[in-house]
């Protein structure tokens, strides 16, 4: 099996990106040096991986990838208690990728999350890939997430001014604002 690291991995979480941020996902491709080959192999791989039976899993394919997690603990969710690992990565500074693992070892979500706390932002500075769910949930009173779309999208609906709005996130990382 071909390596399997930071750059890969994230590679992969930006090609499912890409079906909401496109423009967003191609500055980046240039700024790192990646070729939209190299992003579909990293989605090809990923994908790969979590559908065969000899690659790890869980938690485990995660830590694989991106070594051991900055941060381990465990959060309560309703009457379950899941584990929940964090690892920073360089494209998205200031936020962490954090997976909430469930008992029997499965990942449940896979988001990324501001470590220091949600900030609360005006609607001109709701920029995407530098925002989270929590940031637009606390800026933002009354707002109210769901699901979006396609796997590991989730929209928050709010209003501002009176005015309706939607933001658009991928694996809880904001990509639009409509």
């Amino acid at each position: 099996m071909p390596r399997f690291g930071v750059r890969e991995l994230s590679l992969a979480l930006m090609h499912r990106m890409r079906d909401l941020n496109p423009e967003r996902v191609e500055d980046a491709l240039s700024q790192i040096g990646a070729t939209r080959a190299e992003l579909r192999a990293a989605h090809t791989q990923w994908t790969a991986m979590a559908h065969s039976s000899r690659a790890p899993k869980g938690l485990a394919v995660l830590r694989m990838a991106l070594g051991p997690q900055r941060h381990s603990g465990s959060r309560t969710i309703g009457a379950l208690t899941c584990e929940v690992a964090r690892w920073a990565l360089p494209y998205w500074p200031g936020l962490e990728l954090e997976a909430l693992v469930g008992p029997d070892g499965e990942v449940w979500n896979l988001w990324f999350v501001r470590p220091s706390g949600e900030l609360r932002l005006g609607l001109d500075e709701l920029v995407p890939w530098t925002c989270v769910i929590a940031d637009v949930a606390a800026s933002f009173p009354g707002a109210i997430q769901g699901e979006g779309g396609a796997p590991q999208h989730w929209v928050v609906d709010f209003t501002h001014d009176g005015r309706p709005y939607r933001a658009l996130f991928v694996y809880g990382l904001l990509q639009r604002v409509r």
